[in-house]
């Protein structure tokens, strides 16, 4: 594992690089050992960075990192938008597993963003198409929309109060990204 108290910096270069290996690969890199089990089972985790992404089957972040057991702690809902549960989430693994980098990974062609920009879906589905529109505004590229997207999610963790005292002492950096979905490529936003 060896990813103790990762610098925002070194974190986030651990994702390029990874993303790199990625680029080329056929199979992912990432340590799913039986002794990497048995390490965090018995010594728990220490993720390197928090990754908020949507729950498209396309985008899998240890694959997309090449990471392995115990070095991203992976938050996943449609559309990567931002509620209580979700900031609930960064809040512990900034604060108790002392993760320095958030990293909230929008991709293209998002079925979500999709929906808020085109139909007006009911059921619960509408909770999320909702927080998309408060993102996207008038926005009518999907690229841009799904953009717009992440960097309203990148705000609303930043404006968490709890969040703002984490980034005070320990230095908490807060980003977003676009995956590339056609490439595989991860576009770094900040």
């Amino acid at each position: 594992m060896g990813n103790t108290n990762l610098s925002a910096a070194e974190a986030l270069e651990k994702l390029k690089e990874g993303n790199q290996r990625y680029l080329e690969a056929k199979t992912n890199p990432g340590d799913v050992s039986v002794q990497i089990r048995k390490k965090t089972c018995e010594e728990g985790q220490l993720p390197y960075a928090i990754v908020i992404t949507c729950s498209d089957s396309r985008v899998i972040p240890e694959s997309i990192f090449s990471a392995g057991i115990g070095e991203l702690f992976v938050i996943r809902v449609a559309g990567n938008v931002m509620d209580k549960h979700q900031l609930g989430s960064v809040e512990y693994a900034a604060g108790h597993l002392k993760s320095a980098l958030v990293v909230v990974l929008g991709h293209t062609h998002c079925g979500a963003v999709g929906a808020a920009l085109t139909s007006e879906p009911s059921g619960y589905v509408k909770f999320i198409t909702d927080e998309i529109r408060k993102a996207i505004g008038d926005e009518k590229d999907e690229t841009r929309a799904s953009c717009l997207n992440v960097e309203r999610s990148v705000s609303i963790i930043k404006d968490s109060l709890d969040i703002q005292e984490l980034e005070a002492q320990g230095g908490l950096k807060v980003c977003g990204a676009m995956y590339h979905i056609d490439s595989g490529k991860v576009e770094f936003l900040d």
